[in-house]
Parts: structure tokens; sequence; C-alpha cells
């Protein structure tokens, strides 16, 4: 498996680090350490005694990680979702004192880039889809003995896949008597299913993504990450995410609003605005990439970055 690091572009990296607003002595967490763009930027602005956790699943991380703590002691990584940051901030002994958390949300370019992980249907390889191939089950063995209702749904609900129901009736029919291993092979069987092409985009785009949300139970792990987040932060502590689809985005930009506005309580209930007890309040705008670094990281399209400062 061979990757070239050079092409592993940190999306919004400089409007991430200044989101940040990093404190030269901070704590701070990267869940999704990559290939470490983001948080060799974020070292960068550490002094000495300043720390950086990376967490990744990904072993290929985990090693580009392990090289990186070896030449700089303030950084260690886990091998870990980020859905388990309240346990590796115990672990330090970090409650109450992080500064700010970074999670990248969805699957990386080293990941889509190397065919033997089975994330793109532009690249022929084993259908393999998990963050951490030592863990769960692949997509192809998930599709080898899924029905089709609940295929159909995983397409239609995590796909937003309108023809959800014909791919999976595809799938299942095909599996009959050719077992289905290979990117290539859905991704053909995928476009001889669908019966119309949405212009500049692959009809397997919609799919592919639902699988790999599924196999790695994604949007569950965002939602018990960013409660974590906010728990972990300290008072001023800035958490930052990026995310590259509707459904991510749409799960983050209702648990900010929701920790934003506070308790729950009637609409014509007599407190003030401070005694709902808000959790974080809202920095800025969702920001997107520049035409610039559309340019140089066509992959930045559809990335947006959602920042909140922890209040209390």
């Amino acid at each position: 498996m061979i990757e070239s690091y050079s092409e592993h572009l940190p999306v919004l990296l400089n409007e991430t680090v200044a989101a940040l607003a990093v404190k030269p002595d901070g704590i701070y967490i990267d869940g999704t350490f990559g290939r470490g763009g983001h948080a060799r930027a974020i070292l960068a602005q550490l002094s000495d005694k300043g720390r950086l956790l990376g967490l990744d699943k990904d072993p290929a991380a985990i090693v580009a990680g392990q090289k990186l703590a070896q030449v700089d002691q303030r950084f260690s990584i886990a091998q870990c979702s980020f859905s388990k940051l309240s346990s590796q901030v115990y672990d330090h002994v970090w409650q109450g004192k992080v500064d700010g958390i970074l999670l990248d949300i969805g699957v990386s370019s080293p990941q889509l880039d190397v065919a033997e992980r089975g994330f793109s249907f532009q690249k022929d390889g084993p259908l393999d889809m998990r963050m951490n191939p030592d863990a769960g089950i692949s997509a192809a063995q998930w599709l080898a003995i899924a029905d089709i209702d609940e295929i159909a749904t995983v397409l239609k609900t995590l796909g937003e896949e309108r023809f959800g129901k014909r791919i999976a009736r595809a799938i299942v029919e095909t599996r009959e008597h050719t077992p289905i291993t290979t990117t290539k092979q859905l991704a053909n069987l995928i476009d001889k299913a669908s019966p119309f092409r949405e212009k500049h985009k692959h009809p397997a785009t919609r799919s592919f993504q639902a699988i790999r949300i599924f196999i790695n139970n994604e949007l569950a792990e965002l939602e018990l990450a960013l409660q974590q987040a906010v728990d972990v932060l300290a008072v001023g502590g800035r958490l930052a995410v990026i995310s590259f689809h509707s459904l991510e985005d749409r799960i983050v930009k209702r648990f900010f609003r929701d920790q934003a506005r506070g308790d729950d309580l009637p609409a014509n209930f007599p407190v003030t605005v401070d005694q709902l007890n808000p959790k974080i309040r809202l920095v800025g705008k969702a920001v997107k990439a520049s035409d610039a670094e559309l340019a140089q990281n066509p992959r930045a399209r559809s990335a947006v970055l959602r920042i909140a400062e922890k209040l209390a």
C-alpha cells in the first residue's frame, strides 16, 4: 500500500487553525488526525508547554502519527474513534482543561486514493470501506447478507439515493450468482441499475457514500463526539467541525443551535436568555473553501466549517 503524502491537502487549514484561536500553552485534540496536516499547523502555534492529542481509527494514520510523536514530545496519538473523546480526556486527566477540539468528518484523501481500502468507485479494489480494516465487517460482507429493504433504507437515508430500492434489488439479484467483492463490480452494477444520470456525477456516488457511512457508523459516532466535546472543553474552549455533506452538516448545525439555545423550555416561559443555560456560543457563520483553495484542491468544494465556543 503506497501513499503519496504530498498530495494530502488539509481542507480549510488556515480557517480552522484561526477558528481554534490556539493558545501557546493550551491543550488541543485533533479527533481526525489523518496524515497530520491540521495537527502540524496547530503544533506550529504551541509552545513547549502546549499539548496536542491526535485520534484516528485508521492504522495507516496511526503509523503517521507515531512518526510525528517520535520527533515532537508535545504530540501523542491514540487509535480510536473520536466518539471515545471522553475516555481519552479522562486518561490524560484533562477534564475541563481542553482548549480546542477539531473534528474533520468523513473519508480522507489517503483513504480514497488507495484502491485497497475500497472507498472509491474510481479505483478497482476490494470492497472494504472500513476506516479501521481490522474491526467490524466490510462492505462486501454486509452486502452479501443484508436484505433488500435494509440495503434500500441505507441508500435512501444515508445517501439520499432516490433509486435506492432499484439498486438494492439489483445487488440482491446479482449476488445470487456472483459475489460482489470489488468496487468496480458494485459501481458497474449501480450504473446499470440507475435509470438516470446526474450531470458531472457518477451514479454510484450516493450509494458508495451511504454504504461507507453505514459500515463505519459515522453519523451516530458524530453525535456522540459532539456532546462529549462540549463536556470536556474548558470554558472558552473552541470546537471546530468540518463536514462534507448535508447529513453531517445538518447534525452539526442542529447540535450547535440547540446547545447555543440552552434548556428546552416552553416559548412563553418567564426566564431570561441567560437562565436557559446555553452551553456554547456560535462563532461567526459557516465557512467554506475559497476559490484559491478550490483551484488547488477540488475535494474541498463541499467542505463546511462551523465553530462554537464553550460558555459554561
